[in-house]
């Protein structure tokens, strides 16, 4: 490696020691605009009974962004507005056209169920350890539950803490049917549903596609809903 000059050295020094000019905060309306915009994505995708509330975080201090006379917040594609996400800004009236992201966090409280205590991996949930709390249900990936019910029997995939959101990932895989198993299939398509009986050839696992053999020799796909049963959507 080439040692470094002492005249770059020096350069480099004064490089560092100047001052990074911070972007001027956000004008307030748009600040207010980038807010209704989160919220409003969030809202259509939060359940019923539920509050949203938005944090609008601040632009890289790094960023000089040339004037703009109209600035448009969007949401990008494949963002969702959920927990901690970013809301687009492009520059539509200006000398240059820029597109940048500020930070948001979209905070989404209901009503879900958590558990009573802590809990460790292959717990079979039983009522005792399910308890009901309001919490940001956006905090953490995977759907929240709302109903004890459906968590009855389920095992634990992972520890989870007391009074931490009982969640879909959390929960082990169910296996509905063996391969060789016949199942019930169900086919779905626009004003209509035939069902008829089939021979899984592999295994149903939960929300998984499987393929099944019908009577007459036909081979489908499907997706596993329940114990021995298929659906097609035709």
């Amino acid at each position: 490696m080439r040692p470094v000059t002492l005249p770059l050295l020096t350069l480099l020094c004064l490089l560092a020691a100047l001052p990074v000019r911070a972007q001027a905060p956000l004008d307030p309306a748009l600040l207010e605009r980038v807010r209704t915009l989160a919220e409003t994505a969030a809202r259509a995708a939060a359940p019923a009974d539920t509050r949203v509330t938005v944090e609008v975080g601040a632009l890289d201090a790094r960023l000089k962004l040339a004037a703009c006379a109209q600035v448009q917040p969007y949401l990008p594609p494949g963002v969702a507005a959920w927990g901690r996400s970013r809301i687009g800004l492009r520059c539509l009236d200006g000398a240059v056209k820029w597109n940048v992201t500020v930070p948001v966090r979209v905070a989404v409280y209901g009503r879900a169920v958590v558990a009573s205590q802590p809990l460790p991996t292959g717990t079979t949930l039983s009522q005792e350890h399910l308890a009901w709390a309001d919490i940001d249900i956006a905090a953490e990936p995977g759907a929240v539950f709302t109903n004890a019910q459906a968590l009855l029997g389920r095992s634990l995939a992972r520890p989870v803490a007391a009074a931490e959101a009982l969640r879909a990932p959390s929960l082990k895989v169910r296996q509905w049917f063996a391969a060789g198993e016949t199942v019930q299939v169900r086919a779905v398509g626009p004003g209509f549903a035939v069902a008829a009986e089939a021979q899984a050839l592999t295994a149903g696992l939960e929300g998984q596609d499987v393929r099944v053999r019908f009577e007459s020799g036909r081979v489908a796909s499907g997706r596993a809903v329940a114990e021995r049963r298929v659906e097609l959507a035709l």
